[in-house]
């Protein structure tokens, strides 16, 4: 049986006016920038002059993730659109995808099968142009760093310790490691440097957790960009860039708005990193979803070790907000591979890998109820090839656990394949209130927090703190930003920081090796391993099957 590809069944899509999605979102018109017939930017004063109420939150996260896929984007866009088939007021906010994965191997984030949010091809590409604005705002910083260390170096920065980056939304590996000033005295002082994806750089992290333009350039302000001579911190307004930064990046902060192919409005708008950054969409475009429905969906990227723990412990600390009800995302295939299966064994029913697999599900539904506290759902994205006493298993677990399960069919059959999932959201929403917790708490020292995130979310005996990681720690603490939360750089393959242990593992500890502070993102980053902040291009990269015909409608674009 031959599948319609995810741009094919975009491209058929009949889209409406962003005008008529805009009043579907009770948006009146004065707030709505229009780029083009099916996009535009919210003003950000519709928060201060609206009087709507929130509406429910709905966390969408998902298993840790195997090559077998989970599909937690699809299932937050079906929800959505299941949502409204059953009559609900609802909005989605998701993030955008970043070029450098569009033409690389993973792909965009805009959704699959027939749950997608459209226009696609402009969502995956430049979409409305923040990326390329946060790009310009990274840049300008670090030429005036440069500039300011070639004209002078007034502040005595220690070219050995700057910590600041160059960036560009692309999979670049030639770009990680770089000499740059060469060519004499003219071209500036020569230095060791490197870049960093967009999607990386801390402007995208504070863009997405800024609540106004006075937020945002007091963030700018406070990012460090290296260290003296004297080992003491020089910042953004150090250089007095920010006022500039800001400039370039007023736009960006306006979320955007478009569509799901069911015509269900949609928030997409930033999108940071999930291992050195928090990994959601803006507090902006969630507050905004929040005001015009009465129910919105949004993801947190990877598992819900990751993804979930920064959404709930850092996004929800820092502004406000508090989910009504979490799903997580799980396909038999995945736990079937956490049960020790190679992808190509996926087809055939087997009970004992999945009874071996099932734990790291359980793990993460257990966190979810009795760490935060918060009612949850596992949704099970159902393939052809799983069978019924396969789905029977997992149903009776996570019922154990107090916990429902519903099947989830939204990539074939759009928002009617989520009805049964909305239904069951509705329910948790208005019948079982949470009393959602922090994993950890802000009085407690960095060395407390991580440990707090490695016993009660990872499920791991303890830290090992390296004497390096030590002495960065205790500097951090000396320079008074120990009451921050941690944000926990691992691999997003275990619970653990060894991609090789699946399921859910017991008795290991994980090794903290570096420390660092992102203090206009206002999070201490916590590296346990070397997490590559410059992806590569495959050997066969998505970028050689795209092409565009000679009307200019793109192909191989998924």
């Amino acid at each position: 049986m031959s599948y319609k590809t995810d741009i094919e069944i975009a491209q058929e899509c009949q889209m409406a006016p962003i005008t008529e999605i805009a009043r579907r979102a009770h948006l009146e018109e004065k707030y709505i920038e229009q780029y083009g017939r099916y996009k535009a930017k919210v003003d950000l004063s519709l928060l201060d002059e609206t009087d709507r109420d929130d509406g429910k939150l709905i966390l969408v996260t998902a298993i840790t993730p195997t090559p077998a896929g989970e599909g937690k984007t699809t299932t937050t866009i079906g929800l959505a659109d299941g949502l409204r088939r059953i009559g609900k007021d609802v909005t989605v906010a998701l993030r955008e995808p970043s070029l450098g994965p569009v033409f690389g191997i993973k792909g965009g984030a805009a959704g699959g099968g027939y749950a997608q949010v459209v226009p696609m091809e402009d969502i995956n590409l430049h979409f409305t142009g923040d990326f390329h604005a946060i790009g310009a705002a990274n840049n300008l910083l670090a030429a005036m760093l440069d500039n300011h260390i070639h004209q002078g170096n007034a502040l005595g920065i220690d070219t050995r310790k700057i910590t600041w980056k160059r960036c560009v939304d692309m999979n670049d590996r030639q770009l990680r490691f770089v000499v740059d000033g060469l060519g004499g005295k003219v071209n500036g002082v020569p230095r060791e440097d490197g870049f960093d994806i967009t999607v990386a750089s801390e402007i995208m992290a504070v863009l997405c957790l800024s609540t106004s333009i006075s937020d945002l350039k007091r963030r700018l302000s406070n990012i460090i960009v290296g260290y003296t001579f004297d080992d003491e911190p020089v910042t953004c307004g150090d250089l007095k860039a920010s006022g500039a930064m800001t400039a370039l990046l007023i736009d960006a902060l306006k979320p955007n708005l478009v569509q799901t192919l069911e015509g269900t409005p949609a928030f997409v708008h930033g999108g940071p990193f999930a291992n050195i950054a928090h990994g959601c969409n803006s507090v902006m475009a969630t507050k905004m979803a929040l005001k015009m429905g009465d129910y919105t969906v949004t993801e947190a990227g990877f598992g819900a070790d990751l993804g979930a723990e920064k959404f709930l412990d850092i996004k929800c600390r820092k502004a406000n907000l508090v989910p009504d009800a979490v799903v997580i995302v799980a396909t038999v295939r995945a736990l079937k591979m956490h049960g020790g299966l190679s992808k190509t064994e996926l087809a055939t029913e087997d009970l004992d890998a999945l009874e071996k697999g099932i734990p790291n599900l359980l793990r993460h539904v257990s966190n979810i109820k009795n760490v935060y506290k918060l009612p949850c759902v596992v949704a099970v994205n159902r393939f052809p090839t799983d069978t019924d006493k396969e789905i029977d298993f997992i149903i009776s677990k996570c019922k154990e656990l107090g916990v429902n399960t519903v099947l989830s069919t939204v990539w074939a059959d759009g928002g009617k394949g989520g009805e049964a999932l909305a239904r069951e959201v509705v329910r948790l929403c208005e019948e079982e209130k949470g009393d959602f917790t922090y994993s950890y708490e802000d009085d407690l020292t960095i060395v407390e927090k991580i440990e707090a995130v490695v016993r009660k979310v990872y499920g791991g005996d303890g830290v090992d703190i390296t004497p390096n990681a030590k002495k960065q720690i205790e500097k951090l603490e000396s320079l008074g930003f120990a009451n921050l939360p941690v944000c926990i750089a691992k691999t997003q393959y275990s619970f653990s920081d060894n991609p090789a242990l699946l399921g859910a593992p017991v008795g290991f500890r994980v090794t903290v090796k570096n420390v660092k502070v992102s203090a206009g993102a206002e999070f201490i980053v916590v590296l346990t391993g070397d997490i590559m902040t410059m992806p590569g291009l495959p050997k066969s990269p998505s970028a050689e099957r795209i092409d565009v015909n000679e009307k200019g409608k793109i192909t191989g674009l998924f």
